[in-house]
């Protein structure tokens, strides 16, 4: 049967002994190997009795198999959604609850503390952990490694990515086959990778970068990867001179460049490095490149879309930049207010359409409306300009949006949580510059009359609410904020305030 998803990534290596996956461990798994071990984890879903179209929670450690569980879910037709490893027991009933999912699959440790939420909401509790071991590899042993794929069509959904809301309420952005199909594609092409590529895969398997762009790629061209369970550095010095290609968030980029052994003999065997999810600094370009002899490649994208634009493999790439729209991809600078096109050079809001554009957001139609206009042009919420060669800029966000490390941060989810603490009268949480991470969140907290808010009780109490990418990298206290005329909060001038932080 046709599954386009399924045919495009696994289905052509169902008996290739060709080599998939390299582990730091020095494990060789093949394409074959590797199908049949998702095969028999979508026999183990199927006999659960879960259906086409059943959502399926994972929030698992990085490993072979938990890339397994992507395949099968691919091959049964269930929507996959991942979840960052960092959640909070709190933050993950949200996820389950909100996509009503069938499965919920984690790690051993995680299991007491998501079994209510599993029994709450009528799903099945499966574990894996980051050695293959757990409840779902024990019942995998007695299922066939071959499955009926089931058959599936480019508009079904095959993912959810939950991004944050403004108002702190979490979205559920559904990706179709197609649209995961399409921008793995024309990125393998863009960026010419063949089977002769070897990927250094260090970024997390929950995130688009990792999963939908890197492991993606990997599998349309034919490549293989070398799977680093999480960022090392010193692991990624050792591993470099095997691989071909690396991407990455900026702190890679950082970290690599602090270390003394980083050279141009080290990278002599690669030929590309692409950075995104976050801004890399200019200087980090070009520290880079005189260091390296490369020049890093810096593309952009939103959990909604993929990637929309890239700076050419061939052809200058210039920092500052995340260079053209990529083939299919139509992008325009508008107005924020009036949604009119701008004049080249302008700063305006940027909107992208193509088939890499999501479908919408799960069970919030005003929402999807009001982003996804009738025309098919999404509202990004990313204010930008198109200079007079046609290269894009990034200029800053319409919302208070911060991105960590490649992770999206809502200030309000934050804020919600520090305004109930003792002594806080109100917050704001902004995003300040940082080298490492590209920005980082940072809370100012205006006292209560004749109270002072402990800062340590109040981290402790973020720390058991909110993952750990989410915490305040300084807690600042103040007598007032400033404001506007009409009362709102001058968060730019608080950036302006604190910008040397870090």
């Amino acid at each position: 049967m046709s599954n386009p998803l399924y045919d495009a990534l696994f289905g052509k290596y169902a008996s290739a002994e060709t080599i998939f996956i390299t582990t730091t461990d020095g494990r060789d798994i093949t394409h074959r190997s590797f199908l049949s071990t998702s095969a028999r984890f979508a026999n183990v879903f199927a006999n659960a009795g879960l259906n086409k179209g059943d959502r399926v929670v994972v929030q698992v450690e990085k490993s072979v198999e938990a890339l397994c569980i992507y395949a099968a879910c691919v091959q049964s037709g269930l929507v996959f959604l991942p979840l960052n490893t960092a959640y909070t027991q709190r933050e993950v009933r949200y996820f389950a609850e909100d996509s009503g999912a069938g499965l919920i699959i984690c790690d051993t440790c995680r299991q007491e503390g998501l079994q209510p939420i599993a029994r709450d909401i009528s799903a099945l509790l499966m574990t894996l952990n980051a050695d293959g071991s757990g409840s779902l590899a024990d019942l995998s042993l007695a299922q066939e490694s071959e499955f009926n794929t089931v058959e599936a069509h480019g508009e079904d959904l095959a993912a959810f990515l939950y991004t944050s809301g403004t108002t702190g309420r979490s979205k559920g952005a559904m990706l179709s086959q197609n649209n995961l199909l399409s921008n793995a594609r024309t990125l393998t092409e863009y960026w010419e990778f063949t089977s002769k590529d070897v990927l250094l895969h260090a970024l997390p398997i929950f995130h688009t970068h990792g999963l939908f762009v890197a492991t993606n790629i990997v599998l349309i061209s034919g490549a293989s990867m070398i799977m680093m369970p999480k960022f090392d550095v010193k692991a990624m010095l050792k591993k470099l001179p095997d691989a071909t290609c690396l991407m990455g968030v900026p702190t890679f980029y950082t970290r690599l460049l602090a270390e003394t052994d980083f050279d141009k003999d080290l990278t002599r065997e690669m030929r590309l490095f692409i950075s995104g999810s976050a801004p890399l600094l200019a200087e980090t370009h070009f520290q880079f490149e005189e260091r390296t002899g490369h020049r890093i490649l810096e593309r952009y994208g939103m959990t909604e879309t993929n990637m929309n634009t890239s700076n050419p493999y061939r052809g200058e790439r210039r920092a500052g930049t995340v260079g053209f729209p990529l083939p299919g991809v139509e992008l325009k600078i508008v107005s924020p207010e009036s949604g009119i096109e701008v004049q080249r050079g302008e700063t305006g809001m940027i909107e992208v359409k193509g088939p890499n554009i999501f479908k919408g957001y799960w069970n919030m139609p005003e929402k999807t409306k009001a982003e996804l206009r009738e025309d098919g042009f999404f509202i990004t919420g990313d204010l930008g300009k198109i200079d007079e060669d046609g290269y894009v800029h990034i200029i800053g966000r319409d919302k208070d949006l911060i991105i960590s490390g490649g992770f999206n941060i809502y200030p309000k989810e934050i804020e919600s949580i520090l305004d109930k603490q003792g002594g806080v009268l109100e917050s704001a949480v902004i995003g300040v510059p940082h080298a490492d991470f590209g920005e980082t969140p940072v809370a100012i907290l205006v006292r209560q009359p004749d109270q002072e808010p402990d800062p340590d009780t109040i981290l402790k109490h973020i720390a058991r609410e909110l993952a750990r990418f989410k915490h305040p990298g300084k807690l600042i206290v103040v007598d007032e904020l400033p404001r506007n005329t009409m009362g709102k909060v001058q968060k730019n001038q608080l950036r302006e305030q604190y910008k040397d932080l870090f």
